[in-house]
């Protein structure tokens, strides 16, 4: 294929202008580690996320995504923190304490389209923000951007691993970027901080053990040996990435995912005492609204448990008799009353 070396400098231009923090190229066609995320799925380190089962051959091959692809423009932003941690009792992952970056990211990815487009009319092409079959991460370290780190997480120079994705799939020639040399060097700093021991191996998560997973993801019961290990994690677990050397020396991150309206950080009591309504109002447009109610109480009672504080014994007491949230209940009324008698 003749590359456009023209135009490639053209749409890395815009992206920047459209407020992104890095932008690459990466080639379509099959990615790299295709066979690993196959054995991924074999071994169950998925657990019950089986909509990874479904359209495995476009995620692991962008050229199926539009006809005509030539290219995948990857796209990066930063949600780092530029401070120190709120003051809270629940822990709720970094990425998810703003805006709802899916529409963030989604409409600038849209208005790069559209510029795009004045550029060159030919222009096919779709947006991708983590929500459909795309091996984001790979196609990023493909595209230059950074390296997959040993936890999984992309890791860009500059920015860490606190970032957020997106891509667009073209039919535009454009010069495919050279994958970045792993940075991680012989560091194991990730695979110690994990409290779960979800890193079974190099880039290797076992999400069935992952705190994420286990907050974010899992709809049903969270099994009892990872109750205690928990911790304050009520959305999330940020263990891997705070303990990671790249995120030391970050720089601020984007202001509309770290600075949005009425972002004060939530405590157990809020959740503790939350209706239906109460959860809708405060997680509507945002990101962590992937949890729903039922989900939040789970993770809260287990984090109240955790935090064996005496004033978070009423709240349990009050929380609906619900045959699926009792046991937590009495687990966490349990540690309470235990750290209370020390």
């Amino acid at each position: 294929m003749k590359y456009d070396e023209a135009l490639t400098s053209r749409v890395k231009e815009s992206a920047l202008e459209c407020g992104f923090a890095r932008v690459g190229v990466a080639p379509v066609g099959a990615v790299e580690h295709a066979d690993a995320f196959r054995a991924w799925l074999a071994a169950g380190y998925h657990a019950d996320m089986t909509y990874l089962e479904e359209n495995v051959e476009k995620r692991l091959n962008p050229a199926q995504l539009i006809e005509g692809a030539k290219s995948v423009i990857c796209l990066a932003v930063s949600y780092a923190p530029d401070g120190d941690e709120p003051s809270t009792d629940a822990f709720i992952a970094r990425y998810a304490r703003g805006g709802d970056y899916h529409k963030v990211l989604k409409k600038r990815a849209q208005t790069l389209c559209d510029r795009i487009r004045t550029v060159e009319p030919s222009f096919e092409g779709r947006a991708f923000v983590d929500t459909a079959p795309v091996a984001e991460r790979t196609l990023a370290a493909a595209a230059g951007l950074g390296w997959i780190g040993r936890n999984g997480s992309l890791i860009v120079p500059g920015l860490g691993s606190y970032i957020l994705l997106a891509e667009i799939v073209c039919n535009l020639p454009l010069r495919p970027d050279e994958p970045r040399p792993n940075g991680c060097g012989d560091c194991e700093k990730c695979l110690a901080a994990c409290p779960t021991g979800a890193i079974v191996a190099g880039k290797t998560i076992d999400a069935r053990r992952c705190l994420s997973y286990q907050t974010i993801e899992n709809r049903g019961e969270i099994p009892p040996g990872l109750w205690p290990l928990l911790g304050q994690c009520v959305f999330g677990c940020d263990a891997c990435q705070a303990i990671c050397p790249h995120n030391r020396r970050r720089v601020r991150g984007d202001a509309e995912l770290t600075h949005p309206p009425d972002s004060e950080p939530l405590s157990l009591q809020d959740i503790l005492t939350w209706t239906e309504s109460d959860w809708d109002r405060a997680t509507r447009g945002k990101a962590f609204r992937r949890a729903d109610h039922r989900m939040f109480l789970r993770n809260a009672i287990l984090a109240a448990g955790n935090a064996g504080d005496a004033s978070h014994l009423p709240l349990l007491e009050a929380l609906p008799k619900e045959e699926t949230l009792q046991p937590y209940i009495d687990w966490a009324r349990k540690q309470i009353s235990g750290s209370c008698e020390q």
